[in-house]
């Protein structure tokens, strides 16, 4: 079979796909060719891991490099002549990307009007005309199954690469974290937005109660959208064991290895929460204003915790009541507890 996967756009989703790739990696074995169709960023959320024989990158926003452009992708997916196309977005324009490849078996599910582009169709669960919230690592899998692939395991799967690993070293050797006991992640970011964050002043709080304990040490990670927050933490609790990347590589291959080193994670509802899911790392995640059933990871380590309030979760970006009760109501006490729950809990884990 000669297949093409167009992959999901969010750094979360992505990671909650690989069993799915991993899944129609296994089943096709070497006898087939797989194309991952994805967005620059993405690949390097997939970087050292084996499951495309060949990528395809393209730019959903104008770019000025025509190779990464809507009629470039057309053109070099019809030179691939694929069997079979798999969606795992779910947008109108990337039906018509998979009908205009000129792929005969086009499978994805009907959403937005595409249907009539698709041969090979999946329904999401709905309750009437509502969409079920249901894990995109099971959404996912549909994909995988309908092609005939076995049932798969739904561990999440990352690797690093050796430069990645290198620079996760630096990190630690400029931050002085190489002697800390327990290097404990936060991730303070939400790319969705502003209703997904703690407030900062609650995250400043924690750092400075868990590094009462000697042997705890914090790391704020941070991309260049979260650098100006992690400095202004780092630079507020003023503790010489509260480090911040903001002045590290930021790349997202060193942000998987620094993840990976870390005894555990403390995140919003964020792609790198997934990161440590993938990893094996403990983690405790706070939700807002979406549910924890469409990104359950089914991590044995992870903690979820959401504060129940009557408008919510309502899945908007900022808070429509503008009182963010969701995020501000989850205290500082429920997220300390739990970290120290996680860290009793798997005090063996490695770092």
């Amino acid at each position: 079979m000669n297949l093409g996967i167009m992959l999901p756009n969010w750094i979360g989703d992505v990671v909650m796909a690989t069993p799915t790739l991993r899944a129609i990696r296994r089943h096709l074995g070497h006898n087939g060719k797989i194309v991952g169709i994805m967005r620059p960023y993405v690949s390097e959320v997939l970087s050292g891991t084996d499951w495309f024989d060949h990528t395809i990158l393209y730019q959903r926003k104008k770019t000025q490099d025509p190779e990464l452009g809507y009629r470039a992708l057309v053109k070099k997916l019809r030179a691939h002549r694929f069997d079979t196309f798999i969606l795992m977005t779910n947008s109108l324009r990337t039906g018509a990307i998979a009908w205009l490849s000129g792929a005969r078996q086009r499978i994805g599910y009907v959403r937005y009007g595409r249907g009539p582009l698709l041969n090979g169709k999946l329904y999401p669960p709905r309750d009437g005309w509502k969409l079920t919230p249901v894990s995109a690592v099971d959404y996912y899998l549909q994909l995988a199954y309908a092609i005939g692939c076995p049932t798969e395991v739904r561990h999440l799967e990352l690797k690093t690469l050796p430069d990645d690993e290198a620079g996760a070293r630096q990190v630690w050797d400029n931050l002085k974290l190489a002697s800390a006991e327990r290097v404990i992640a936060f991730n303070t970011g939400g790319a969705r937005g502003a209703a997904k964050h703690w407030p900062i002043e609650y995250f400043i709080e924690l750092a400075q109660r868990l590094v009462e304990d000697r042997r705890n040490s914090v790391l704020i990670l941070c991309g260049p959208a979260e650098q100006e927050t992690a400095a202004e933490l780092e630079r507020r609790v003023n503790d010489p064991r509260v480090r911040s990347m903001a002045n590290q590589d930021m790349s997202l291959g060193v942000a998987k290895a620094c993840i990976r080193r870390s005894h555990m994670m403390v995140t919003t509802d964020s792609g790198p929460r997934h990161f440590a899911a993938a990893f094996d790392v403990p983690v405790v995640s706070m939700f807002g204003p979406i549910d924890p059933r469409w990104s359950e990871t089914y991590h044995s380590k992870a903690i979820h915790l959401q504060h129940q309030v009557p408008c919510g979760p309502c899945g908007r970006r900022t808070c429509p009541l503008e009182h963010h009760r969701c995020m501000r109501e989850l205290t500082v006490d429920r997220v300390y507890d739990s970290v120290i729950q996680c860290l009793r809990a798997h005090s063996g884990a490695a770092a």
